[in-house]
């Protein structure tokens, strides 16, 4: 099969070209050569921007494009009307984002976030869902049946450049009393980059098209499961302290935690329907497999966790309240 990817060298794209290479397809890079630029020296890289740069891949044709790197509707409309004939089918990589709220476990036919400035290209938390959702309308107006739409939520496991999961990997291998939020200790969904690229070769190879949900595990697991398999992976002893939700807002934390928000609007973030996914085979690979790739292959990212004087802090109030 021959596969363009809009991107490729970064996180989830990455691990989608791992794959993809892996599995003998004929792959070429369209991309800025700025991250990561010495990968994957068998593929074929056509270095452009595709804000105007698109023009590079005239005359060329492939199976199907995989857009892993679409965050602006100008831009995603931009590369669909650009790839129409050249491309059989394209997979467009959105997020859980695109909801417009996550009060209850929502499948793929959930209302979706608007913006009141649908021309916008400033991505703030506010407005990313809904530029997101604004994508996924451009490339299904243009390619229609021969869309497909996958909707990952956070996603974890080797290269990941966010630092949100590879903080609580190397946390949980440092042992000691660790903090662990109530709401995190009872539910969590992320998926595996390797996972989420998996489906999306399954998804360039399908004629099954439409909106796929795409997170995960299941059956599920909590941040406690993920952080004991780290300690275990470490073997370090870990002691997790379960903190109240409400306590750690009083304490005046906000964004110090990865993963963790006290948002009504998002209750149902970890109970997102995947079942449409699982039965266009979606899989998962085991915990232990994502967390010791974590800490082998992926470093913490400065200013990204609770710092140790911190987390000090707030398990000494816990204690003495």
């Amino acid at each position: 099969m021959r596969i363009l990817v809009l991107g490729g060298t970064k996180f989830v794209g990455r691990a989608l070209v791992e794959a993809a290479l892996a599995a003998g397809n004929d792959v070429t890079l369209f991309h800025r050569g700025v991250t990561n630029p010495d990968l994957f020296a068998e593929a074929e890289h056509i270095l452009g921007d595709r804000d105007g740069g698109l023009g590079l891949l005239d005359g060329r044709s492939w199976d199907v494009c995989i857009d892993v790197s679409g965050y602006l509707p100008r831009l995603a409309r931009d590369s669909a009307t650009a790839l129409r004939d050249s491309v059989e089918r394209y997979v467009y990589v959105s997020s859980i984002s695109v909801y417009a709220d996550l009060l209850v476990a929502r499948d793929e036919t959930g209302p979706l976030a608007t913006i009141e400035d649908e021309t916008t290209e400033e991505i703030t938390g506010g407005s990313y869902g809904a530029l997101k959702a604004l994508c996924e309308r451009a490339v299904t107006h243009v390619y229609g049946e021969r869309a497909a739409i996958v909707r990952p939520g956070y996603i974890i496991g080797p290269h990941d450049h966010t630092g949100r999961f590879p903080w609580w990997a190397h946390r949980a291998a440092r042992g000691g009393e660790m903090i662990v939020p109530a709401s995190l200790a009872r539910e969590f969904q992320a998926i595996d980059a390797r996972d989420l690229a998996d489906f999306l070769l399954i998804r360039a190879r399908s004629t099954l098209t439409g909106v796929f949900n795409a997170t995960g595990p299941v059956p599920p697991v909590t941040m406690l499961d993920l952080v004991e398999a780290a300690a275990s992976a470490s073997d370090t002893d870990l002691n997790v302290e379960v903190i109240d939700d409400a306590f750690l807002t009083s304490q005046g934390v906000e964004h110090e935690i990865p993963f963790w928000a006290d948002d009504p609007d998002w209750i149902a973030w970890a109970r997102v329907d995947v079942s449409r996914a699982i039965g266009a085979g979606l899989t998962f690979r085991p915990i232990e497999d994502t967390v010791a790739a974590t800490l082998e292959r992926t470093g913490v990212v400065p200013g990204v966790g609770l710092e140790p004087e911190r987390e000090a802090e707030i398990l000494a109030a816990w204690h003495a309240r």
